[in-house]
């Protein structure tokens, strides 16, 4: 079964099942990486306002959700 019939067959389901299925999927994904917890938030806050900064600058690009999920289907 490819991706997209996956997710058609899996948007046909209710709110309380996808959300469900979507929390099984991410404990999948979660428990195979390993997120480093070493860093505290306002760690956390001075990256993320440095991340902004690089992307309103232009010195990096974002990707959209879509491109983004692209890129890791492949």
């Amino acid at each position: 079964m490819i991706i997209e019939q996956i997710t058609c067959e899996a948007l046909k389901l209710g709110v309380a099942e996808r959300a469900v299925l979507a929390e099984t999927i991410w404990e999948s994904i979660e428990s195979s990486c390993e997120f480093s917890t070493d860093i505290s938030d306002d760690e956390a806050l001075i990256l993320a306002k440095q991340r902004d900064a690089e992307i309103e600058s232009g010195k990096v690009s974002s990707l959209s959700h879509v491109e983004l999920m692209h890129r890791l289907a492949r």
